[in-house]
């Protein structure tokens, strides 16, 4: 059998974001008299031994990757990642590389396998995709978008609540032709990503655009994000976004999500809320308000009104950080509720609604037709497959 290539394991374990420290154990090595765990990881890594098959087996799962991998010849390129949007420090952008690497590598993986079935298919390019050059304004992208995926902002602000404007907001996308995939972790929930590393991925394609939500993050800001990543994909910018706006690419595509939902007309009422109440309690408590009634996310709503000159940086500064500070108490109190409460959600539940109903759809139908096996659906769909046929079930959709 083919030995396996020592320059393969050094380069799973950096990219899976491990140290020696860390990984010695998860692959089941331990201190002996010839050396300590961590050396033995390092001399398989030079090539002075060869794993054994339950220590390779081990790293499969602790690395999260195919056994084959490991008897490649060279390690593989970075995963492309498009433009990197986004504005992290460098220390918290090389801790998160490996994780957002790996989310990519996975995502694009499954972008390949929609795209290959749709070509077989004969599917046309979307004309939306890379129609709109960014010179074009905010005013008008805006425009051209909500007309391209059918965007009725009553409708929208009809909905019950955050989550169900959300799912209208989704369905326009997905009609339009865009796969929407709600994805914060790689495979569990100790593997989460936090929205600040990434809040949303677009990957311009003109048959299979996918987009990828950070469902990490709050509920409220879905809709926010996909808007702003459906600009990514009217301007052909595919890349992953994160952290303030301030490249003129992630700019453009805040102040196209911005007019969506919130036209300037709106907005005209809040010279007067904050005249009564200037105070930054008060501004919370006015944005708040507004927010609620409009099923916006209160930080989209403050960053709007910074954007036409209402608050000033330190107030928008201010109030985007308490909304944070919220946030994060309300998520810790929420996890101790999930803990306290009895039973977990449905697993097919979950997933059919972090994958959506465009790609079920699609993976269901080709299944019937007998053009794609089982393992290549669990790919597209990020499950087992001995998952797959509850997953894209009629009788449990």
């Amino acid at each position: 059998m083919a030995r396996v290539n020592p320059a393969i394991l050094l380069w799973a374990r950096e990219t899976a974001g491990l140290s020696l420290q860390q990984a010695a154990p998860k692959v089941g090595l331990k201190d002996t008299r010839k050396g300590s765990a961590e050396d033995r990881l390092a001399a398989l890594e030079r090539g002075d031994e060869e794993p054994a098959r339950a220590t390779l087996l081990r790293m499969v799962k602790a690395y999260r990757r195919p056994l084959l991998t490991f008897y490649m010849p060279n390690p593989p390129a970075r995963a492309e990642r498009g433009e990197d949007f986004r504005t992290l420090p460098e220390d918290r952008r090389a801790d998160s590389a490996a994780a957002v690497d790996a989310l990519l590598r996975d995502v694009r993986a499954r972008q390949d396998g929609v795209r290959a079935i749709l070509e077989e298919e004969g599917a046309e390019p979307l004309p939306f995709i890379a129609a709109l050059d960014i010179d074009v304004g905010p005013e008008q992208a805006a425009a051209y978008l909500g007309k391209a995926i059918g965007f009725s902002l009553e409708r929208f602000r009809n909905q019950r609540g955050v989550e169900a404007a959300f799912s209208y907001l989704r369905k326009a996308a997905e009609g339009a032709g865009v796969f929407v995939l709600l994805i914060g972790n790689l495979g569990s929930h100790q593997s989460a990503i936090s929205p600040d590393v990434f809040r949303g991925i677009a990957l311009a394609d003109r048959v299979a655009p996918f987009i990828i939500i950070n469902d990490q993050d709050a509920k409220s800001a879905w809709s926010f994000t996909l808007l702003h990543e459906l600009t990514h994909l009217v301007i052909g910018a595919s890349g992953i976004s994160a952290g303030r706006a301030e490249g003129k690419v992630e700019r453009f595509c805040n102040q196209v999500a911005s007019l969506i939902l919130m036209p300037d007309a709106d907005l005209k009422t809040f010279d007067a809320a904050l005249a009564r109440a200037p105070e930054l309690l008060g501004v919370q408590q006015a944005i708040t308000e507004f927010a609620n009634a409009r099923n916006l996310s209160r930080p989209a709503v403050a960053y709007r009104l910074h954007l036409i000159g209402v608050l000033s940086q330190s107030t928008w500064e201010a109030v985007s950080q308490a909304f944070r500070d919220e946030y994060l108490t309300d998520r810790v109190r929420q996890k101790e509720r999930d803990k306290a409460s009895d039973g977990a959600p449905d697993y097919y539940v979950v997933r059919r609604h972090r994958i959506g109903a465009p790609l079920l759809d699609l993976v269901r139908r080709t299944l019937e037709e007998g053009n794609i096996t089982p393992t290549r659906a669990a790919k597209i769909l990020g499950v087992k497959a001995r998952n797959v046929g509850t997953l894209v079930s009629r009788s449990a959709a």
